[in-house]
């Protein structure tokens, strides 16, 4: 199975079979279509591709301007070795997406929902010290719970208090955390503080959504983000990278008897399985996650056509 690049100028490349950095004339009649032309930088293409010479690739996608060729099927592409940004898409050639994600605290069950990590409160709603607009680092002080050395790398600063309401940033990342002790947290260079921040603003913390997934709980504690496709190994003694899948039909666990086309949700009595999605789910801490291809049967892993992108 191959997958290709998200991005059109790439998909467009990658049909061409170029396995080099482009530009214009790289196209037939040196044109390039309407729908993808306004991807086109003025100083010419420069994305450059990576073709699997042995054959092997399943999986394209955009790492910022770079096009990536990857086999989610290979375990040789699930390493401790981060190859994409958090949450990278790439798409197959049948329409399925996916994101670039690593594992949790246990390994990922192919078939099985996975959802983000649990946000963690005593890093929410924190006191910041007077920011200045352009900073781009600055002293955090969290609450009462400590965190590892770059937790939230890759994830958002989000200010919930004026001044600076509303504003998210990205965070590049940190030392170790340690509780209500200040650490230095550093910021996107390209996100640098928009609004100057006082000790009347609220900052919190957020963990990239791709970042440390896990099987989804029958409480769920977070957001649910994919389907695992392969085994991605946990996080125990270092972070493991790889793919997960947000759009498409998938083999998802199944609890109960969901009827052709129901619509799915994350299930509260099987977890990393999609029970039915009624308004009594909705009550429970439930994401709906797609619709039923085929008449469910309670412990398999059946048709289910994701809507998480």
């Amino acid at each position: 199975m191959k997958l290709y690049p998200v991005n059109p100028l790439a998909l467009l490349g990658m049909q061409y079979g170029y396995n080099r950095p482009l530009d214009r004339r790289d196209f037939p009649y040196h044109h390039i279509p309407d729908w993808a032309g306004h991807y086109v930088p003025k100083q010419g293409w420069f994305r450059r591709f990576f073709g699997n010479q042995h054959g092997m690739a399943n999986l394209g996608g955009l790492v910022g301007d770079t096009a990536i060729a990857q086999d989610t099927f290979n375990t040789n592409q699930v390493s401790t070795k981060q190859t994409a940004a958090m949450g990278s898409v790439a798409m197959s050639k049948d329409g399925r997406i996916f994101r670039y994600a690593s594992a949790g605290a246990a390994d990922l069950v192919v078939g099985n929902i996975v959802q983000s990590a649990a946000p963690i409160p005593n890093h929410l709603a924190n006191t910041p010290p007077v920011v200045a607009a352009g900073a781009t680092s600055f002293s955090y002080t969290p609450g009462a719970t400590g965190g590892a050395a770059n937790l939230y790398a890759e994830g958002t600063l989000m200010i919930d208090t004026t001044p600076g309401n509303g504003y998210t940033y990205r965070i590049s990342g940190h030392p170790t955390i340690t509780a209500s002790v200040a650490f230095n947290l550093v910021l996107d260079p390209d996100e640098a503080i928009v609004v100057a921040l006082t000790a009347s603003s609220r900052v919190g913390l957020h963990h990239n959504p791709y970042k440390t997934v896990i099987q989804t709980p029958t409480t769920a504690t977070a957001k649910v983000v994919g389907g695992a496709v392969n085994i991605i190994t946990a996080n125990t003694v270092s972070e493991n990278y790889g793919w997960i899948q947000t759009r498409g039909p998938f083999a998802a666990l199944i609890n109960g008897t969901p009827a052709i086309t129901s619509p799915v949700a994350n299930s509260g009595t099987t977890a990393g399985a999609v029970d039915v999605w009624t308004t009594a789910a909705a009550a429970v801490v439930v994401t709906p996650c797609g619709y039923m291809m085929q008449v469910g049967v309670s412990g398999k892993n059946n048709a289910v056509f994701l809507t998480l992108d």
